[in-house]
């Protein structure tokens, strides 16, 4: 589930964040005020401790009793999550299998990296969005979702156009492998 499809500045909607359950294990990845992960996670992870919002992210943690915000691995069962570079100069990405199955959190990448080739999903940003939609066809991405939108991805939603390719994000959507 999408907690929040914004950037950190943000004034209509809350920092890209997502909520990964599989079976009753939960994942937090990212987020910030407004869109944290609920405190029944067993991880929090981040892109970077470095972010304009990380600070936050720590308070909000130590006041609820939740993990520590961490770029990191995490592993239970089938369900394996991994930190990966980036293109550019962007943080980490996360890879996430699921038995088969491979998501993708990136909303930071500009394009998107090679480790993302034939994902079921993936959750991108929509800078340099012509490039990352070049991307996720040369790497057969299955469905392309931005999670992080900026202003003029919101200006596109508001006059009712979609992505040449993928769909926007949206705050409470529930995405499923």
């Amino acid at each position: 589930m999408l907690l929040g499809v914004g950037t950190a500045a943000s004034p209509r909607f809350a920092p890209a964040g997502l909520l990964l359950e599989y079976g009753h294990t939960r994942v937090g990845f990212d987020g910030g005020p407004g869109s944290e992960p609920p405190e029944t996670v067993q991880a929090w992870l981040v892109r970077s401790r470095e972010g304009a919002l990380h600070s936050e992210l720590r308070r909000i943690a130590d006041e609820c009793g939740m993990p520590e915000p961490a770029v990191a691995s995490f592993r239970h069962g089938a369900l394996h999550v991994e930190p990966l570079p980036l293109p550019g100069e962007a943080p980490v990405g996360y890879r996430i299998t699921a038995g088969r199955h491979l998501a993708v959190w990136a909303p930071e990448s500009r394009g998107l990296p090679v480790w993302a080739e034939e994902a079921d999903l993936v959750f991108a940003g929509t800078s340099e969005m012509r490039r990352t939609i070049e991307a996720a066809r040369r790497l057969r991405v299955r469905r392309l979702v931005f999670a992080l939108l900026d202003e003029d991805a919101c200006a596109a939603m508001d006059a009712g156009k979609d992505p040449p390719f993928g769909e926007w994000g949206q705050e409470g959507g529930r995405y499923r492998l």
